[in-house]
């Protein structure tokens, strides 16, 4: 796929964090201008992909607020795929769980990528005449939104709607040549779920770059008839 993001912009949300920076290095390796919002300045300082070239990290952009959205994919150029991996994880028995846990499980999650995806569709109707009223959205959902695990129930209602967004958005856009899918990853090999699991396999856990991998594909003009899957990027495990 070398090449297959020539001067295209991109939008990767989440790509300050460990499979958002994968999947932005990806992009640009392969011709990608790759657009980042960050909530935060020091967000946007700590990211490794900060400095580089045909990066453009925008702090103080909340993604669960509507006009700072708009405000964000307003500002971009001519948009060719939004990626929308940003999101946030926690488990508790459903007993243990208020709702302030469930609201911020839905905000970080759904709210993110419903507001996002409709950003972006605005964008790239309007974008240059090669590629206006085409493109491709990819969203994150998560294997517990396909297969029950208990203590999860709010993660779960969060991303069982990330995966229902893209099925229906899917179906909206099939004759604008917008192509929405889904990846479907299970617990995916971080430092961070390394220290969380120290004894869990972690040779079954899918690893960061074989994620991106197939982000990048559903993103990429190769990709001309996939659209509303859901992808399970699940390794062995």
């Amino acid at each position: 796929m070398a090449g297959s993001f020539d001067g295209r912009h991109v939008v990767v949300t989440g790509g300050c964090g460990a499979l958002g920076s994968a999947v932005a290095s990806l992009l640009l390796a392969q011709g990608a201008v790759v657009h980042i919002p960050a909530l935060d300045a020091r967000e946007a300082d700590s990211s490794p992909l900060r400095g580089r070239a045909n990066v453009d990290i925008a702090p103080n952009v909340n993604l669960t607020d509507e006009g700072q959205v708009e405000s964000f994919y307003t500002e971009l150029p001519a948009l060719w795929a939004s990626i929308h991996v940003a999101g946030g994880f926690a488990m508790a028995p459903i007993a243990s769980t208020s709702l302030a846990d469930f609201h911020r499980q839905i905000d970080m999650n759904l709210v993110t990528c419903f507001l996002c995806c409709r950003e972006a569709v605005k964008k790239m109707r309007a974008g240059r005449a090669a590629d206006a009223g085409r493109g491709r959205i990819v969203n994150v959902a998560a294997k517990p939104a396909l297969i029950p695990v208990g203590g999860m129930s709010a993660y779960s209602c969060a991303k069982s709607g990330v995966a229902a967004l893209t099925l229906a958005l899917a179906e909206e856009l099939r004759d604008e040549g917008v192509w929405v899918n889904a990846v479907v990853p299970s617990i995916m090999d971080t430092r961070a779920n390394r220290r969380a699991m120290p004894d869990a396999d972690h040779e079954k856990w899918p690893k960061i770059d074989e994620v991106a991998q197939t982000i990048a594909f559903l993103a990429s003009s190769e990709n001309r008839a996939t659209r509303a899957a859901l992808v399970p990027v699940y390794g062995r495990s």
